[in-house]
């Protein structure tokens, strides 16, 4: 063993501890500390015997045990514990050393402690870490960013480290302070998204169309093959055939979703952009509204909430649920590149967009096929503003958009709530209208708030207001813009 690690990490729970075995398996030497020192000890002794592990129990000597230039990564809590360890780290490491965030920080936070370590004489980098256990352990997705000269310091152990996609690592430098852990946030509101329209056609295939869990397994079995090939169609089928004494055990799960905030976070930063993030909005309520499940029980004994059974050709509506289910996951991932995009206006960020694709096909969650063609959509033309106008995702929700209306009307007509089928489908009917009734809307606000507004016959920019009522004066508010 050398006398001195690679790098060092504060964290031994499930992906710190497998992430750090994942770091020796490719030749590097780890420090290894917690805050629970018992961690530590167990750890060394258990599965990292006879490693290159070096297990310390205080922060000095972890930060002793590096070479220059000192790496510490820390995979803890998001929020005060943070804070608290980089105020602990900082007195012990020297001019040029780095601090790595690997946990679920909210990138304000990142933006934040990258300027005040550096003012520190230090680097930071906040990075998104996706994959989960297995991943961590044999190749997560990892997207860094925060101070650029960090990265070369980095670099190799971050690739090496990645998983593997026709032999590029899903890892490279995202951008400036924050924009890792941004990239991450939304890499999570997209998962929020895909699960969400996977719980859906579920609900449509087991409650209207009838179908037994084998059934569904093999569906998802061959729905794995195609176009919506990726690891959460993987699992899920995985999921369908999984029985506990003979019986499948999704069934005896409470329907009630949990979440830790990362989606949430995508839906309030949406907001404060402009940017209409409907169906991972849709996504997020969707799990507040399964919360409510003794109230939802109560509801149904009141309201009633019967789903009448399909009556047709089962094997052409499961296409079309197919198709229903591909077309919305082109709206979520366009709705999550169109916030990326206004992120990076707004704090001058210098996104690779196909890059963020290629991190994405490997390791992490949201890993799917159809990211290659994100990569070459944004090949063809780096200033792309909307994914569905590329020549493969246009023809591709053409081809899919009867099937689309077919699912979400029935499911409507049946009373079967698919409130990310349906947001994603009024997305798209809403940005290829060339006339919304806004012009409604500004007069509106007009009437009642002298808002004022702007006209067909006269530039953009210019700003009128009418006295509707003839009892109002010609003074209008000021205007502003989310």
């Amino acid at each position: 063993m050398k006398k001195k690690a690679d790098i060092g990490l504060i964290g031994l729970a499930v992906m710190g501890e497998n992430l750090v075995l994942n770091m020796e398996s490719k030749g590097y030497t780890v420090a290894v500390y917690n805050r629970t020192t018992e961690k530590v000890d167990k750890f060394v002794n258990g599965r990292g015997a006879g490693k290159n592990f070096i297990g310390t129990h205080n922060i000095k000597e972890l930060v002793n045990a590096l070479e220059s230039p000192r790496k510490v990564m820390m995979l803890v809590k998001a929020g005060a514990p943070v804070d608290a360890l980089i105020d602990q780290l900082i007195p012990h490491l020297d001019k040029g050393d780095v601090i790595i965030d690997g946990g679920n920080s909210h990138f304000p936070d990142t933006m934040r402690r990258t300027k005040y370590v550096e003012e520190k004489g230090l680097l930071y980098v906040g990075s998104g870490v996706s994959g989960g256990e297995e991943g961590a352990l044999t190749g997560p997705s990892l997207m860094p960013g925060g101070s650029k000269e960090a990265w070369p310091l980095i670099k190799d152990l971050f690739q090496d480290i990645a998983a593997k996609v026709d032999n590029i690592p899903c890892c490279d430098w995202v951008g400036e302070d924050g924009a890792g852990h941004f990239v991450k946030m939304v890499h999570n509101g997209i998962e929020y998204g895909d699960m969400q329209l996977i719980s859906e056609a579920y609900h449509i295939m087991r409650d209207f169309v009838g179908l037994s869990h084998d059934e569904m397994h093999d569906i998802f079995n061959d729905w794995n093959k195609g176009d919506l090939d990726s690891y959460l169609i993987e699992i899920t089928r995985d999921i369908m055939g999984y029985k506990e004494n003979g019986e499948p055990l999704v069934e005896k799960i409470l329907d009630a979703a949990g979440q830790k905030g990362t989606g949430k976070w995508t839906g309030i930063t949406a907001l404060d952009l402009g940017v209409p993030l409907t169906l991972i909005g849709e996504a997020v309520f969707a799990r507040c509204l399964s919360a409510q499940k003794e109230e939802r029980v109560e509801a149904a004994k009141i309201l009633g909430s019967p789903i009448e059974k399909f009556k047709g050709d089962k094997t052409q509506f499961i296409k079309q649920i197919k198709d229903a289910l591909f077309a919305s996951k082109i709206v979520s991932y366009t709705q999550g590149y169109v916030l990326m995009r206004e992120a990076a206006k707004e704090h001058n960020w210098n996104l690779n967009y196909g890059g963020i694709a290629m991190m994405w096909r490997g390791g992490c969650i949201i890993r799917s096929a159809f990211l290659k063609n994100i990569k070459e959509a944004f090949d063809k033309n780096p200033d792309l503003v909307n994914l569905i106008l590329d020549s493969y995702f246009k023809t591709k929700v053409s081809e899919a958009i009867n099937g689309w209306r077919q699912v979400v009307a029935q499911a409507v007509v049946n009373g079967i709530p698919v409130p990310t089928f349906s947001s994603a489908l009024s997305y798209f009917d809403g940005y290829r209208t060339a006339k919304l009734p806004a012009n409604l809307l500004q007069a509106q606000r007009d009437y009642f708030g002298a808002h004022t507004y702007e006209r067909v016959d006269k530039p953009r920019g210019e700003f009128f207001h009418t006295n509707w009522t003839g009892r109002g004066g010609d003074t209008a508010s000021s205007n502003y813009d989310v």
